[in-house]
């Protein structure tokens, strides 16, 4: 199969990253999550928020898997930290969780961490990836239940962040791993359910027929 995605299946490709989008509307909050994953991005956009005065402390969320292993051989959450003290965030505002392998832990061990520092939050910014707001905010709901979860990302059209990420295949890989997520995760108690519109099932099932399947579970 070509590297090259058609037209066709990029406009199916769109039709999933619209959904996984929240539509939230950043806004101040206690404290901040930059979600881990193959995307520097998120530590860019955790930066920019943080001087827009957003958030005073924030957590980096990650350890390495096997997208990002060659990219953060010392682990996402470390790597994103370096990233945005570089773009001035101070060292002391930021937490590092280094452990989390999934986005519950990256949910369930930053809680800890935060309230390990004394910092129990009752509103969460989550950055992530543009294409795992939902999958974050699902999760959220489920695992840390009294919190009112905000989710944003990088405001990026599909194009653009194809383009950033350099990588076709891999986005539309991802966006299609990510939904199955979405979509199974609720079966096993990871999240809460969400309901997925049949044109996004549709797009969806012809992007698995064409063979991007490899950020599928078994």
């Amino acid at each position: 199969m070509s590297d090259t995605p058609t037209e066709t299946q990029l406009n199916d490709a769109l039709k999933i990253w619209d959904y996984h989008q929240m539509g939230h509307q950043p806004r101040a909050c206690d404290v901040a999550i930059g979600l881990g994953s193959h995307d520097l991005g998120v530590a860019d956009y955790a930066a920019e928020l943080y001087h827009k005065g957003l958030f005073q402390q924030l957590v980096f969320s990650g350890a390495t898997s096997p997208t990002t292993r060659a990219r953060f051989p010392r682990g996402e959450a470390v790597h994103y930290r370096e990233h945005a003290v570089s773009l001035g965030v101070p060292d002391e505002a930021i937490l590092v969780e280094p452990e989390a392998t999934n986005t519950g832990q990256n949910i369930s061990l930053s809680r800890a961490l935060l309230a390990d520092a004394g910092i129990v939050p009752e509103t969460v910014l989550l950055i992530s990836k543009p294409y795992m707001e939902r999958r974050a905010y699902a999760t959220t709901r489920l695992v840390w239940p009294e919190v009112e979860p905000v989710c944003t990302s990088e405001p990026l059209k599909f194009e653009a962040y194809i383009d950033s990420i350099g990588d076709a295949r891999l986005v539309l890989d991802m966006l299609v791993g990510d939904l199955q997520r979405v979509i199974e995760y609720p079966k096993h108690g990871f999240a809460i359910e969400q309901d997925v519109p049949e044109p996004v099932r549709d797009a969806y099932q012809r992007l698995i027929d064409a063979g991007y399947t490899s950020r599928l579970m078994s």
